[in-house]
Order: C-alpha cells, then sequence, then structure tokens
C-alpha cells in the first residue's frame, strides 16, 4: 500500500499565505508544495496567491474571490483558514470585517504579527536614500511577478508596525464569536537553540533586540492569538518549505498534523 493514508474533512482547507514574494518563486506559490502535499492525501486542498505587497484590505478582496471560487467549486459551506505571517491579518479582516465568519469553521495563524511587526518599523526607519530606491525595486518586483495586482510595499510596512496594529487594526477587526481562532509562533535564532537561516540573521539580532525571541521575522509573543498551541521551532522562511539553512523542520508535515486535527475534530 504504497498510497499515503486519507485523511477525511467536511471543508476545504485554504492556506493563506504572507508579505513578500521570495517563498513563491519557482513553487506555484508560498504554500503550493504543501497544498500539494495535503492534496495527496485526500484532502481539499488550495493555496492561492495575492499581491505580495500590499494592505490587508486590497489582499482581502482578492483572498475574498479566491475563497468564493473554493466554495463553489467544491460545494463546501465552510473553510479551514491556516495562515501564515500577514496571511492570519488577512484572514481575520475576511472574518471580521467583509463578513466571513459564516464560511469559516477555524483559523489557524502561523508566526502572525497580531501586535505587529518591529521589523516593519526598523525598515521604515531606514534613511530614504536607501528605503527609497528599495521600496522602488521591490514594488516593480512585485507587480512584474504578479499578474493583476499593483505592489506598494511602503504601505504595507506602515500598517505593519506595532503601533499600527495595535492601535487601529486590532480594534477594528475583533474577534468573531462563531469561529475557532488558534495561533503558533515561530522561534530560531536569538534566545533559542534552532538554527537560523543566514538569510534571516540580521533580522533575528535586530527583532530579538526589540521583541525577545522572533523567528527572524516576526516575534514569538506578537504571534499569540486566540488559543495559543505552542512554539514552532523553525524561521520564518523554514515554515512554509523554504529551507535556505539547516533547519530539519519539514513544513508539509506539520500541515497535514494541523490537518489531522481538524478529521480528529470532526472537520
Amino acid at each position: 500500500m504504497p498510497q499515503p493514508p486519507l485523511v477525511r474533512l467536511r471543508h476545504p482547507v485554504v492556506l493563506m499565505h504572507g508579505f513578500g514574494l521570495l517563498a513563491g518563486i519557482k513553487r506555484g506559490g508560498h504554500l503550493h508544495d504543501e497544498a500539494m502535499w495535503l492534496r495527496a492525501h485526500g484532502v481539499w486542498a488550495y493555496a492561492p496567491n495575492v499581491v505580495p505587497y500590499q494592505t490587508v484590505a486590497v489582499r482581502c478582496a482578492m483572498w475574498e474571490e479566491r475563497l468564493q471560487r473554493i466554495l463553489d467549486e467544491t460545494g463546501a459551506d465552510k473553510v479551514h483558514l491556516i495562515a501564515h505571517s500577514m496571511g492570519g491579518l488577512d484572514a481575520r479582516y475576511l472574518i471580521s470585517v467583509l463578513g466571513y465568519h459564516a464560511r469559516v469553521a477555524t483559523l489557524t495563524t502561523i508566526s502572525t504579527p497580531h501586535h505587529g511587526a518591529s521589523i516593519a518599523q526598523i525598515a521604515l526607519e531606514a534613511p530614504a536614500l536607501l528605503l527609497d530606491p528599495a521600496a522602488g525595486f521591490t514594488n516593480w518586483l512585485g507587480t512584474s511577478a504578479f499578474e493583476g495586482g499593483f505592489s506598494n510595499v511602503v504601505d504595507s510596512l506602515h500598517e505593519l508596525t506595532p503601533a499600527a496594529i495595535t492601535e487601529r487594526f486590532n480594534p477594528a477587526v475583533p474577534d468573531h464569536p462563531d469561529v475557532v481562532y488558534r495561533s503558533y509562533a515561530g522561534r530560531a535564532g536569538r534566545g533559542t537553540d534552532v538554527p537560523i537561516s543566514p538569510a534571516l540573521y540580521f533580522q533575528n539580532a535586530l527583532i530579538h533586540a526589540r521583541e525577545g525571541v522572533n523567528d527572524g521575522i516576526v516575534g514569538a509573543e506578537s504571534a499569540r492569538w486566540g488559543t495559543f498551541e505552542g512554539y514552532v521551532d523553525a524561521d520564518h522562511a523554514a515554515q512554509v518549505g523554504l529551507r535556505l539553512g539547516r533547519s530539519g523542520f519539514r513544513a508539509r508535515d506539520f500541515y497535514l498534523a494541523l490537518v489531522h486535527r481538524f478529521a480528529d475534530e470532526g472537520g
């Protein structure tokens, strides 16, 4: 019996990616490989892509269209959302502001900056001589790589700062009582025994000075929301299956374990 055992779920699983473009290069999207692994186990799994560098509201207009297509295709009444990084903020906005609470059974976030990301503030504090050309190149890259969506990295960063999230986003986007909210926090590098990718080493040190333990992008404390399920011992890239260092973390097995939990709960 070489085929993997099937996981029986009533609702499709939608993997929602975060900010940026790197993890999606040559993989069909940030979480495409993980979605295909779930499909190999009989799970209706989807990993749509939205514009990589934009505000939550702009990204959510795209998520809404993609979720509706998934619901129409599967005939399902609800979905399970598994959201990485900024994708978790998108998911909360969809549920609370766009009224998708009736179509979402559970939301599981992984390294989502629910209380803001100090790396966004650090980037905005860079001299204009550095920030402006870097933002221009990033916008060009994001717009060129994603058809139908214009990138705006500076507006995105402003929206992700700790002050913006805690003072504006969180009060305007309350949890809905009909949806189960769960969260995981990533940790690697400084303050841990978990190796971190050399590509994230510098950011990891800067964030550690402001927030303590982090995964190279998001602080562990910032990732706590709803029912906190524990830590993921992997850096931010490894959490979506992008191995830039010597991490032994297997992202697809982590997502499969989440799906098994949904099945055990009758979902």
